[in-house]
């Protein structure tokens, strides 16, 4: 079988010692005081430093941006302190990490809005989604227009952000696109019916992903700054009439900032892969860098998808039940299943304590 999934890669002058990549994975366990990441947090993540790269959770960049109970930030000091305990966790076990910056938009509730306001959005148009609650699920609240004079201060959040994102430690920063959150909402017409710089033709719906980029390289070098899109995704109930040029548009303007890595869910979020293979190659013909490609990947799918041309593979469930999933992966070995009770909220059960694999167990040398 090819091995080139366990080949080292350079990634904005970071050697990555294999090509897999664990995707970020909202766990809700952040501690209530604070939204800070908990003492298990820095061992969930050094449990998976094994990867060539960790994509950390979605981390909201304000409290604006907050849509899901016990969800980190990565926006105040006590946030900045916490996070640099996984860090320094995942570099001590050799890994690389980098943070996901997450501003869900309409995808919220008053109960996690500053003043219990209502959530921002493109337009005021309510998301066909649920969030994670207390008590858990419950439907999105209506959310209200986002007023041009307040795009600047939304910038600064996102350039805020990657600077609290840098304090903590991590190698570099995911701009969260995708799956139907806030720049999603922005790129999509179904979400975005604004008739001013911001909405209507496709170059002023991507206006809000290329300015977002521009505050974060500010803070960061492009080379270490990727992004997340979900072209073929309808999460949260989002249409654009041509998909491919609005995301053509996106690659292109992440290739004109030298940004690391084009991160593409394939298919729906989550589920049905059903896509036009040449629209990937499109995709990656567009913005030209590195292609990390996602949704429900095992080892034979991704050595046929770095023989196809992508240079990463990211894997988003396996990696909860399977910390040392490389090397599992590595040795055809079996891969545990996760436990569906404990995914999201709790503690240290269905977090930190799913087993490593034993080689002597399935009597391998």
């Amino acid at each position: 079988m090819n091995d080139a999934l366990f080949t080292t890669y350079d990634l904005g002058g970071l050697t990555l010692r294999n090509r897999i990549v664990m995707a970020p994975l909202t766990r809700n366990r952040a501690n209530l005081d604070g939204d800070t990441p908990s003492d298990l947090t820095a061992r969930y993540y050094a449990q998976r430093a094994g990867a060539g790269l960790i994509i950390s959770e979605g981390c909201q960049i304000s409290l604006q941006g907050k849509g899901y109970y016990r969800t980190p930030g990565i926006f105040t000091k006590a946030q900045i302190t916490a996070w640099k305990r996984v860090t320094d966790a995942v570099h001590a076990s050799g890994g690389h990490i980098f943070c996901q910056l997450w501003h869900v938009g309409r995808v919220s509730h008053t109960m996690f809005q500053p003043g219990g306001e209502q959530p921002v959005a493109p337009s005021a148009i309510k998301a066909d989604a649920q969030t994670y609650g207390p008590q858990g699920m419950m439907a999105v609240t209506m959310p209200r227009h986002l007023e041009a004079q307040e795009m600047p201060r939304l910038f600064k959040d996102f350039e805020h952000a990657a600077y609290c994102a840098r304090e903590a430690g991590f190698d570099g920063v995911e701009i969260h696109a995708a799956n139907g959150y806030l720049i999603d909402q922005f790129l999509r017409e179904s979400s975005n019916q604004r008739d001013d710089q911001y909405g209507g033709s496709k170059e002023n719906r991507v206006r809000m992903f290329r300015e977002v980029v521009d505050a974060i390289t500010c803070v960061w070098s492009p080379d270490r700054v990727g992004f997340r899109i979900s072209p073929f995704s309808h999460a949260g109930g989002i249409e654009v009439s041509e998909p491919m040029q609005t995301f053509l548009a996106v690659a292109r303007s992440a290739a004109n900032a030298g940004l690391a890595y084009m991160h593409v869910v394939e298919g729906e979020t989550g589920g049905d892969r059903t896509m036009e293979r040449h629209h990937i190659d499109d995709l990656r013909s567009e913005f030209g860098g590195t292609y990390m490609a996602n949704n429900g990947y095992d080892r034979d799918m991704a050595s046929r998808a770095l023989d196809d041309g992508a240079d990463l593979i990211c894997f988003g469930r396996p990696f909860i039940a399977n910390p040392d999933l490389p090397e599992r992966l590595r040795h055809g070995a079996e891969l545990a299943e996760v436990d569906e009770s404990t995914l999201y909220g709790g503690g240290a059960e269905g977090y930190i304590d799913y087993p490593f694999w034993q080689p002597q167990a399935e009597g391998a040398a």
